[in-house]
């Protein structure tokens, strides 16, 4: 049978099966619920970390953040949180604005927000990474 015909005589059940409402399947759920996973043991590696440095010098925190497996972490917990927080604006976004042109400008707006924010972080903690102490 020629492929043409092939979607043609399928099922609705079959043409539906892993398809969301907005045709693109369980990924972005399972991206939502994989960077929530990866976010609490970071989470609570930086909530941890705030309390030991809890009355901590300007020089000790930045000597702490300098070194290279806080730094790695907390790049980490920046992207991780942040792609959380587009993921879960993005979903609010879709179910609840109805008009589709402000709809698309508020996601481009916000993934230029978070993409910004992004990198002003990652700067921040690299800057002290290689900056500490000279």
């Amino acid at each position: 049978m020629d492929n043409k015909y092939k979607d043609k005589y399928a099922s609705p059940l079959k043409t539906a099966k892993g398809m969301g409402s907005a045709h693109e399947g369980a990924d972005h759920w399972m991206k939502q619920k994989i960077t929530a996973v990866l976010n609490i043991p970071l989470v609570l590696w930086f909530v941890w970390s705030m309390v030991s440095l809890q009355g901590a010098t300007h020089a000790q925190f930045i000597a702490w953040q300098a070194q290279p497996t806080n730094a790695v972490l907390m790049i980490m917990l920046i992207i991780s949180v942040l792609y959380h927080a587009k993921l879960g604006s993005q979903v609010v976004v879709e179910d609840y604005i109805h008009n589709e042109w402000f709809k698309l400008a508020k996601l481009t707006a916000q993934k230029i927000f978070f993409f910004a924010v992004g990198v002003m972080c990652i700067f921040c903690v690299l800057k002290i990474a290689f900056t500490a102490g000279v």
